[in-house]
């Protein structure tokens, strides 16, 4: 699923060609959660902003458009419509003859048009935690924010309410930076400090390499992100640790798959 550096890199990309944009004609798949795209017709955008891991183009009408890539979800902007893409789910035919697309292979994405800032009928995004590369995102806070709950420290981050934008990718990098246990159900003061420090650290490298291509991520001109090449837990399980060389361990927190240092990530 696309984190908060994949939506960034797309957010960047998108900003230049989509901003100020009118959109003359949409369609979308017989789904409600598509079908809110041809809402934004006859709307001009003006500007592309992300929360988290949702892209939010606001309209010249006071609405916005909530966009969301689910597992698969990939956007593009193109010359020529698309029609014979059997996974298109959404697109918007622009002023300047291009077409803006949505494609998703498996449906878990979604397009929303709300008024500017409600989001009520999207809960998720109304509860995110801080954006973990702003000046909100504070140690101290962090702290509070995860001995709230007894949960396990992993599935807090995944809840995005600590912090937004941590998927299982980045949760498992950023917990093996600060030598986290991703099961741990409680967190030191100090260890939350080393924590929040690995967020931001691991997610600035990531934005910096296009994000994380495992399998269905691509960048708006179809590209790959090159931060697979430099994952230090996720998905390297039996693999050494390349602080101690014990071999990664694999288990599932929350029933979600979590790889880690049994050795190095103790607290």
């Amino acid at each position: 699923m696309p984190e908060l550096p994949e939506v960034e890199t797309i957010r960047r990309a998108l900003e230049p060609a989509l901003t100020g944009r009118t959109i003359v004609d949409s369609g979308a798949f017989a789904s409600a959660k598509f079908s809110d795209a041809t809402l934004a017709t006859g709307s001009t955008i003006e500007a592309v902003h992300r929360r988290g891991k949702y892209l939010i183009l606001p309209l010249d009408n006071g609405n916005e458009m909530i966009v969301h890539l689910g597992m698969t979800g990939v956007l593009r902007t193109m010359s020529v419509h698309t029609s014979d893409d059997k996974f298109l789910r959404a697109w918007w035919q622009l002023d300047d003859a291009r077409v803006f697309e949505f494609s998703d292979v498996r449906r878990f994405g979604r397009v929303a048009v709300v008024r500017g800032g409600d989001y009520s009928g999207l809960p998720t995004l109304a509860t995110l935690g801080p954006e973990p590369l702003s000046a909100h995102f504070t140690s101290d806070g962090f702290y509070r924010a995860l001995n709230q709950s007894s949960r396990a420290i992993k599935t807090q981050l995944l809840s995005q309410r600590p912090v937004a934008g941590v998927g299982n990718i980045y949760a498992d990098e950023a917990c093996w930076i600060a030598r986290v246990r991703p099961a741990a159900r409680s967190i030191t003061k100090p260890s939350a400090a080393r924590l929040r420090d690995a967020i931001r650290e691991v997610l600035a490298a990531a934005i910096r390499r296009s994000g994380t291509t495992l399998r269905d991520y691509r960048t708006v001109d179809g590209g790959y992100g090159e931060h697979q090449h430099h994952l230090f837990a996720y998905g390297r399980f039996g693999q050494p640790c390349q602080r101690c060389a014990t071999p990664l361990r694999r288990s599932v927190v929350d029933a979600r798959t979590t790889t880690h240092c049994p050795t190095c990530q103790r607290t």
